[in-house]
């Protein structure tokens, strides 16, 4: 978050932008420190960390220590696909986003059933209108699969990669999947959420996850350089795997102002709309597209109690109840999420 913000503002100041340079690779927090081969049960065409080093940052460096070295033809932003396994050399980021780039967004729709669509819902009044959960504070969802140790840094390092199928079918996690990919889809910039969602509380949290889901097939179908390429564990395991590659969390109470939080509605439909983290990544041909929503994502974040009070922190165990949430879906109230499409895919 820090560095891709810090790279957004500094593009800003015309003395500072002929020298603002963003890499992102596929790694943990100081990996790009250390061995750079692989992420949870990813593994790499190559070290990615070394390579940076010495194709990147070693000549960048050595351009203005070096009286004798060259100069370097050294991108923007340096980012690595890990759908593709390679590294991408790209004037800006982002190239997709939902005003002021290049290549618009394009918003994929919530439906009945669990679908998700390029096309928008009906207008079928007598069809699902919503999709709800219960919501209870008492039993949050976990980030990662439990137990959740304080010390547990290898645990840590990869929770961002973990597969999803850990809470995928819990009644307090909506998901939303799309049919497989005819080819494959190229994801450049920041998706955007367009929730539309109520609560029988008066406050409530809105988790959103966008996940790459992995294809099952038979063991004698699998082509690992393919579908499934460079892995660590066998290829099977990865038949299903539900790759988170962006999540955020957005507090109801500050759907208006950041500065004035204020009780929310209970029982009414409201938009909410909310940024997730910045991707670059080719989906495959063969994979879905999944989007989970949820009310908690404990503990890396607190428990919101549902119901308003003037400080969290201040909140009282009376304070904690259930609630009840839905997500609609309707031609009148619309949920989707954005997507930052670049190329390929079938959006029709």
């Amino acid at each position: 978050w820090g560095a891709i913000h810090s790279y957004r503002a500094l593009k800003g100041d015309p003395k500072a932008s002929s020298l603002n340079f963003l890499v992102m690779g596929p790694w943990f927090h100081s990996q790009i420190n250390r061995q750079g081969r692989a992420m949870g049960p990813f593994l790499w065409a190559t070290d990615t960390a070394n390579q940076w080093r010495r194709e990147l940052m070693m000549p960048f460096v050595n351009q203005y220590l070096k009286t004798d070295a060259p100069k370097v033809d050294t991108p923007p932003v340096w980012v690595y696909d890990t759908g593709a396994d390679r590294w991408d050399r790209l004037n800006d980021l982002p190239t997709s986003c939902e005003s002021g780039c290049s290549v618009p967004s394009k918003p994929l729709y919530f439906g009945p059933g669990g679908k998700l669509s390029f096309s928008p819902p009906a207008n079928n009044e007598k069809g699902e209108r919503y999709t709800e959960f219960v919501s209870d504070p008492a039993k949050p969802v976990p980030y990662r699969p439990r137990p959740i140790l304080d010390k547990d840094g290898s645990g840590w390092r990869t929770w961002l990669v973990t597969d999803q199928r850990f809470v995928d079918g819990r009644p307090d996690v909506l998901t939303f999947v799309s049919d497989p990919l005819s080819a494959p889809m190229k994801l450049s910039g920041e998706p955007f959420v367009h929730l539309i969602a109520s609560t029988t509380g008066t406050d409530s949290d809105w988790v959103v996850k966008l996940i790459d889901v992995y294809p099952n097939r038979e063991l004698g179908a699998i082509d690992v350089t393919g579908a499934f390429p460079g892995l660590i564990a066998q290829p099977w395991d990865m038949n299903g795997y539900e790759l988170p590659i962006a999540t955020d969390i957005f507090r109801g109470r500050y759907r208006t102002s950041f500065e004035r939080p204020s009780p929310i509605e209970p029982g009414k439909p409201l938009e909410y709309k909310f940024g997730l983290p910045m991707i670059d990544r080719t989906i495959p041909a063969g994979h879905r597209i999944m989007v989970q929503v949820q009310s908690t994502l404990f503990p890396l974040y607190d428990r919101n109690p549902q119901k308003f009070v003037p400080n969290i922190f201040d909140a009282k165990p009376t304070d904690y109840e259930k609630a009840t949430q839905r997500i609609w879906h309707t031609s009148g109230d619309a949920s989707f999420i954005s997507l930052p499409i670049v190329s390929g895919g079938d959006t029709q």
